[in-house]
């Protein structure tokens, strides 16, 4: 028994979960297919388009003011919605990739991940780095084509393009039937059935549709004898010519389910959720220092993958997200701190739908939960039950390719400034740095996108009232050095390079050019650098 509630029972509640994450190239339709899955499971009423050019709304997972502004995602949200008999964590990604490192971490915390391409352009730049973080994962990968309802590119052209820019088998689910304002449906290969789709009100409730099988009399007037023959063909061929459907090389991550639709109009969305609900697994054993850990025979386990604080001016507080990877946690459970070496309790358990926040009792392994954080956590640490010390593995740190140095306007705002800027730098947005000999008087601030500078200014303005000045530097390269005990003012490098430190006081280098990279290592034989901090 735990607490109450019998082995079987937590067993039969982790069986129901499942856990993925939304990926692609920024403008796909990733957080519009996100909210018409909310509407699906009753999360929400009415679906707000990201742009908010139909509606007056805006996306519900998109929460930081910047976002509702700009219509782009640039942090990860998390959202919980029941379907059926099913429990559903859903990770929404920044497809921009300025804050593709948000997305790795994300990636870190999902079972697996739904690849959403958009009609008209196939695979694009960010759905490939995206991509590979996944096989680096080996998790299932889902791909939903998106924006039928749009003039699209030939449906084979779109999976020859997914087989040879990503190196992955395609097995198409479900086929179009036209496209633009010809968009007529989809055929469903394995019921051999069509669904007519007629889309309502934007989109913003769900559709109506009709089932017919191919070959009936009755589809030449109700997808136009032209569609008809055209599938006819399209459906021999494809039947003929693509890989066949194997759920275990789809769990492993080698052949990956297509789906055809269009999130704007809810054509194909419902359909996506039941087949994806279908293939996918419950959690599975995750890799730790104690070797695999089973979801269910385990006790709590959890690891934090992302910090965020002030989300949202109501709550001046600093929410940090975990993934439950065994067993159950129950509010005020003791818990142990493995990275701060203690024992405490984990307050305020909170379930978010973006911004809006659901205080909750209990969760389970496969759930996203945010907990209170009062500045003791970092990204990656793990929490697991008292009396064990298991770490999951560490979620390394992206090296910054863009630096600036900053400064407040008003010297009197002196203190938020601090407090604000090392806020933003423990959820991992930005990296801030310090000159070698000295305390933080200059801050030198790196990241990984550019668009990362407007973020910080805009949430320094907006959360903490500091106005700052930004100075550009010209370095391009970082670089953490190993070496343990290592006098770092010895060190002989060329003039343009840089010595400074990181928040936890480890030294770095800062380079113009890779030419100056190499003549630090050649001078100085026993220096040893990394382009990842730890």
């Amino acid at each position: 028994m735990f607490g109450g509630f019998t082995l079987s029972n937590i067993a039969d509640e982790i069986k129901k979960r499942r856990t993925f994450a939304i990926i692609s190239h920024p403008d796909a339709g990733k957080t519009t297919l996100t909210e018409k899955l909310l509407l699906y499971g009753g999360a929400i009423n009415l679906a707000g388009s990201v742009k908010g050019k139909k509606t007056e709304r805006h996306a519900v997972s998109d929460w930081m003011e910047i976002e509702k502004q700009r219509g782009i995602s640039v942090t990860s949200s998390v959202m919980q919605f029941n379907y059926e008999d099913y429990c559903i964590n859903i990770l929404d990604t920044p497809g921009h990739q300025d804050f593709s490192e948000d997305t790795y971490r994300t990636l870190m915390a999902a079972d697996s991940a739904v690849m959403v391409i958009d009609a008209s352009k196939g695979v694009e730049n960010q759905t490939k780095k995206l991509f590979k973080v996944c096989v680096m994962r080996n998790i299932p990968i889902f791909t939903f084509i998106n924006k039928l309802d749009r003039e699209s590119k030939n449906t084979f052209e779109l999976l020859d393009d997914i087989e040879t820019v990503l190196g992955i088998r395609t097995c198409a689910m479900n086929w179009p039937i036209g496209s633009g304002k010809n968009f007529k449906g989809v055929y469903d290969r394995n019921s051999k059935h069509i669904t007519r789709f007629y889309a309502a009100n934007n989109g913003q409730k769900e559709v109506d549709n009709i089932e017919v099988e191919l070959g009936d009399s009755r589809l030449d007037s109700l997808i136009g004898k032209d569609n008809h023959d055209i599938l006819t063909d399209e459906i021999e061929l494809i039947d003929g010519a693509s890989s066949e459907f194997d759920l275990d090389e789809v769990l492993a991550g080698h052949l990956t389910p297509v789906f055809f639709g269009s999130a704007l109009t809810n054509f194909g969305v419902e359909t996506f959720l039941k087949q994806y609900l279908s293939m996918t697994t419950s959690p599975l054993p995750r890799q730790s220092s104690e070797g695999k850990i089973d979801p269910i025979d385990n006790d709590f386990s959890a690891f934090i993958f992302k910090i965020q604080a002030n989300m949202n001016k109501a709550h001046r507080d600093r929410i940090a997200f975990m993934r439950i990877c065994s067993g159950k946690f129950s509010a005020g459970m003791e818990v142990n701190h493995v990275q701060g070496n203690k024992k405490i309790r984990l307050s305020q358990p909170q379930q978010l739908m973006a911004s809006e926040r659901t205080i909750i009792e209990e969760a389970y392994a496969g759930d996203i939960i945010g907990v209170f954080d009062p500045g003791i956590f970092s990204i990656g640490d793990t929490l697991c039950a008292p009396d064990e010390k298991i770490t999951y593995e560490g979620i390394p740190t992206f090296s910054p390719e863009h630096f600036v140095k900053i400064r407040q306007v008003d010297t009197m705002k002196r203190k938020q400034f601090l407090k604000g800027i090392t806020q933003i730098a423990q959820e991992g947005a930005i990296q801030i740095f310090q000159e070698y000999n000295t305390g933080m008087e200059e801050i030198i601030v790196g990241v990984v996108g550019v668009l990362q500078f407007d973020v910080l200014k805009f949430r320094l303005e907006s959360e903490y009232g500091v106005e700052i000045r930004m100075e550009s530097l010209a370095y391009e390269f970082i670089r953490w050095i190993e070496n343990k005990n290592i006098d770092i003012s010895k060190l002989s490098i060329s003039s343009d390079t840089k010595k400074i430190k990181d928040l936890k006081g480890n030294p770095l280098l800062l380079f113009v050019n890779r030419w100056s990279i190499q003549m630090a290592l050649d001078r100085n034989k026993d220096l040893i650098l990394s382009e990842f901090g730890r």
